[in-house]
C-alpha cells in the first residue's frame, strides 16, 4: 500500500475518495525503561528504550491504518499524519490517519 504525506500522488489521478482511515495504539512504559530514562535524564542523551517503543508503536498504528485502507480496496492513502497524546501517566497514544483513495483506471 502506498501512503504519502502529500495530498496527491505524482503521475496518478485520484478517481475516488474512499474516506478517512486510522490506526492507533496505546503504549505503556516498562518499569525498567522508566528507571533508565530517569538516569539518562540526569546525564542527557537519547533514551533508546523510548525511541524503540515509539518506533514499534508507529509501525503498529501504520499497519492498522493500511489494513483499514485495504478493506476499502484503496490504492493509496494520502495526507498521512501522525500525532501522539498522553492518556494516563506512563501511557501514550500514537495515532496515524489519512485519506484512502482509489486511482482512476
Amino acid at each position: 500500500m502506498l501512503y504519502v504525506t502529500t495530498d496527491t500522488v505524482a503521475g496518478k489521478e485520484i478517481g475516488a475518495v474512499l474516506g478517512v482511515v486510522t490506526g492507533n495504539v496505546v503504549q505503556s512504559k516498562h518499569i525498567g525503561r522508566d528507571i533508565m530514562a530517569g538516569l539518562k535524564s540526569i546525564v542527557g542523551g537519547e533514551i533508546r528504550g523510548y525511541t524503540e517503543m515509539l518506533t514499534e508503536a508507529r509501525n503498529i498504528a501504520t499497519d492498522r491504518m493500511i489494513a483499514q485502507a485495504t478493506m476499502l480496496d484503496a490504492d493509496a492513502i494520502v495526507g498521512v499524519r501522525y500525532t501522539t497524546s498522553a492518556i494516563v501517566d506512563g501511557a501514550s497514544e500514537l495515532l496515524v490517519f489519512g485519506t484512502a483513495v482509489r486511482f482512476s483506471r
